[in-house]
Parts: structure tokens; C-alpha cells; sequence
């Protein structure tokens, strides 16, 4: 195991950057004391929780003259489960959302920038949302280093005229770009399903699915897709769940090959309910915050419970990949007195190529698949993540919550018309119907 991923999982430290940077006086107390206060803050969120597990069954006894019966169980472990975040994993949440802010320019220093790629003639992406923002730098870095990039957009005459600049400003390279547009919008499932049959129609082999896509429409009232979901539950999860499962058979063509999610630190302040992912029950009003954080911790949840799906003989590897705070378009979506802030703060937030290095990191870096396997031998609960600073982290505490991770994975399922043993039939070679569009992948 390379020394570079040798984390301590078990307290959810970082491992130590690789190559070893040096650093300043100032950066190492910086360093030190966020590493002392995330430190801190986990082991006691992690005591706080034994406490209430210590306590739980004694109340729960309490009067109970016999097991209770099959129905009164259910009911019981259906009450036992939290409704919202608690207060001290919110707080926690929010403390690492502001010390990401602040630091990290500091803990990302050790990095090239641009990040070096190592050579990728020959390898297949395919590239979500690739149009803007990070998206648009790592479908540009990866086919400037010789790989077949899939712009998946909607707008494909964008994507044509980005395709053809890259090509104008690379043209001392001496070779064409080997980059094409498909179109993909994932605010329709007939149209996820659509570009799923395109592909996997091509019988070729796929190496990289990156699901780099998404949405936080700031201060805006919740909006549902004409397939009938909240829109960032879908474009940020649901979409890019189902392109996932669905393309399991190019990426098993393509093995080894990865499935890289791009998440966010926000998933800390993020809570499912499996039986209200469409935010619509009313037991909380919605914001657009709560809608962007719920989706990404859902993707995180699905995710982990996909890496454990999948066989590790197939050498399909699911990673979740955090850019950091960055400066996109997301920022379109801000209200203007937002936006000026927005842009008086640049030491802090990265910029697009800055921020598409742990995504590129996650999908190129011929160790990451290492760490996976060992992820999964040792049946973490939680797949691959990788900080904006390109080392490996740990996601929230929510995150390891396998109970609800697999009622996010079951109702997942369900809302994108897949069958429960949809990955375990495509790793099979089996066909599988889904109700969206016109689709039978096999």
C-alpha cells in the first residue's frame, strides 16, 4: 500500500499529501490547528454518539413485559430513526465548510497547477456538464492529453465550438483533438436512458464516467422536472445515478474503470429521508441549500452502497471527488449582492482549473484504484473520497450510516425505474428494463 493512502480511517484523518511539500512556518500552525479542531470535533461528536447508543436500548426497555411483535418492531425502529440532522453533526458540518473556505489554498499549495496528467491515448471519458466551470477544464485537460473525451451536454452547439478553440489553441500539438459531443440532459430520465442506449450500442469500451454536472440555484423556490422530482434531487443525484447503472456494461467492457462522482463538502450539512427524497412532506421548509446538500449526501450514500455492489473481480471503482470551494457558474444563480461578494474573495475560492484537480486526480491517478480495493476489502462503509487537495478523506458522519444508505439505494432504485437487482443482473450480462424511455441494456 503505497504510503500516500495510509489514512486513519478509523479517526477520519487525512493521510499526509504525496510528493511531501514544504512549507512555512505559518502554513504548518495553520495546518496543525485545523487538523487539531477537525481532530477534536469528531471524537467528540463520535463519544456524544456512543452515549446515545449506550443509553437508547435502556429507555427503549423501559415497561416492555416481552419481544414485541413483527409489526411493533418496525413501527419502533421506524420512530428510532432520526428525522433531521443533529445539532452537533450540523455544527461540526458547518465548521468544516468554513475551514475548507479558509484553508484551502494552504492545504492545496502542494499541487501543480494545471495538475499533470499522466498519458492518456486510448482511454475513453465521458464528461457531464462539460460546457462551464470545472467541467469544462477537466473534458479540456483530459483531451489535451490524448484521451477520447464525450462532451455529455446540452448544449451540443457549445460544446462543438469549445471542441474546435481547444483545437485552434493546441494546434502546435500536431494532432486533432480527440474529443465529440452527445447530447445529455439530466433534468429528463428518457434522456439519460437515451444517451445510455447510444453508447452501450457502440459495444466500446468505456474507462471513465464523470459525473461532474449539478446545481444550486441559490435563494430559489423548489422546482420540480417534468419527470416529477426536485430538480437539484435529480440533476445532482437521480440523473447521475441512473447514467451510472445504465453504462455498467461499457464500463465493464472498459475494466478497470471508474465512476467519479464530483461531490461537495456541503454534503456534511446534508440529511435523506428515504421516504421524503423529494423534500415535498412538509416537515421542513425548503431551501435551496437543504435541497443541494440532501442531493449530494444521497450521491455519497448511493455511491458507497454501488462500490459494495459491485464485485471486486469486475475492477469498476466508485469515488466521490470534492473540488473544493470554487468559483463557476454556479454563481449565475446567486443573488447580486452575493455575486459582488462572490468575487471580492478570490485568495480563498479556487478557480475552475483549480478546482477540477481532485475530480482529474480521481480519475486518471493509476493508485487510486489501490485505495479502493483496499476500501472494499476491508468493507468500509463509505466509498473512495478525495479532498480538493487530491488526498483521500472521509466523509461525513451521516455518510456511514448503512441503514439508511441502503433505504437511499432501495428507493433510489425505485425512482429511476430499475429493477432492486438491476447492478447484479448488468454484471451478469443480463438485460434490464427500465421504465424510462425506450431502454433494455445488456
Amino acid at each position: 500500500m503505497p504510503r500516500w493512502y495510509r489514512s486513519r480511517l478509523e479517526t477520519a484523518q487525512l493521510a499526509p499529501p504525496c510528493p511531501p511539500r514544504r512549507q512555512s512556518l505559518r502554513d504548518s500552525l495553520l495546518c496543525l490547528l485545523v487538523h487539531l479542531v477537525v481532530r477534536d470535533s469528531l471524537l467528540f461528536t463520535r463519544m456524544a454518539g456512543d452515549l446515545r447508543q449506550r443509553r437508547a436500548p435502556a429507555a427503549d426497555g423501559e415497561g416492555s413485559a416481552g419481544p414485541p411483535s413483527g409489526g411493533e418492531e418496525a413501527e419502533r425502529e421506524r420512530k428510532g430513526r432520526k428525522e433531521a440532522l443533529g445539532w452537533l453533526e450540523w455544527g461540526r458540518g458547518w465548521m468544516g465548510i468554513v475551514g475548507e473556505f479558509l484553508f484551502q489554498r494552504i492545504a492545496a499549495s502542494h499541487l501543480a497547477n494545471p495538475l499533470e496528467l499522466p498519458p492518456l491515448e486510448g482511454v475513453s471519458f465521458i464528461v457531464t456538464g462539460a460546457t462551464s466551470g470545472i467541467g469544462l477544464e477537466i473534458a479540456r485537460q483530459l483531451a489535451q492529453a490524448g484521451a477520447h473525451v464525450v462532451l455529455a451536454v446540452r448544449r451540443t452547439k457549445l460544446a462543438l465550438e469549445l471542441i474546435q478553440k481547444w483545437q485552434n489553441d493546441n494546434s502546435e500539438i500536431g494532432r486533432p483533438l480527440n474529443a465529440e459531443v452527445m447530447e445529455l440532459d439530466l433534468l429528463s430520465l428518457d434522456s439519460v436512458v437515451k444517451f445510455a442506449d447510444a453508447w452501450n450500442a457502440r459495444m466500446a469500451p468505456l474507462q471513465v464516467l464523470i459525473n461532474n454536472a449539478g446545481i444550486f440555484s441559490i435563494g430559489e423556490p423548489q422546482r420540480f422536472s417534468k419527470d416529477g422530482y426536485e430538480e437539484h434531487m435529480q440533476v445532482n443525484h437521480l440523473a447521475p445515478a441512473l447514467l451510472a447503472v445504465l453504462l455498467l456494461p461499457s464500463l465493464l467492457r472498459g475494466s478497470p474503470s471508474r465512476i467519479v462522482n464530483v461531490n461537495s463538502v456541503m454534503h456534511t450539512v446534508g440529511f435523506v429521508d428515504a421516504e421524503d427524497m423529494n423534500m415535498t412532506s412538509g416537515k421542513w421548509k425548503f431551501t435551496s441549500l437543504m435541497g443541494y446538500s440532501n442531493s449530494k449526501l444521497a450521491q455519497i450514500k448511493f455511491s458507497s452502497m454501488l462500490h459494495k455492489r459491485i464485485p471486486a473481480e469486475a475492477g469498476i471503482n466508485v469515488i466521490c471527488a470534492s473540488p473544493g470551494i470554487v468559483h463557476t457558474n454556479v454563481a449565475r444563480d446567486l443573488p447580486k449582492h452575493i455575486v459582488a461578494a462572490y468575487h471580492l474573495i478570490p485568495y480563498f475560492i479556487f478557480d475552475a482549473q483549480e478546482g477540477s484537480r481532485s475530480t482529474l486526480f480521481a480519475a486518471s491517478d493509476p493508485q487510486v484504484p489501490e485505495y479502493c480495493e483496499m476500501l472494499k476489502s476491508e468493507d468500509w462503509p463509505v466509498c473512495a473520497c478525495i479532498s480538493y487537495d487530491c488526498n483521500p478523506a472521509n466523509a461525513s458522519e451521516e455518510a456511514h450510516n448503512l441503514e439508511t444508505s441502503q433505504l437511499v439505494w432501495e428507493k433510489t432504485l425505485e425512482m429511476i425505474g430499475l429493477p432492486a437487482d438491476a447492478v447484479d443482473l448488468l454484471m451478469e450480462g443480463e438485460p434490464v428494463q427500465c421504465r424510462y424511455g425506450q431502454h433494455k441494456a445488456e
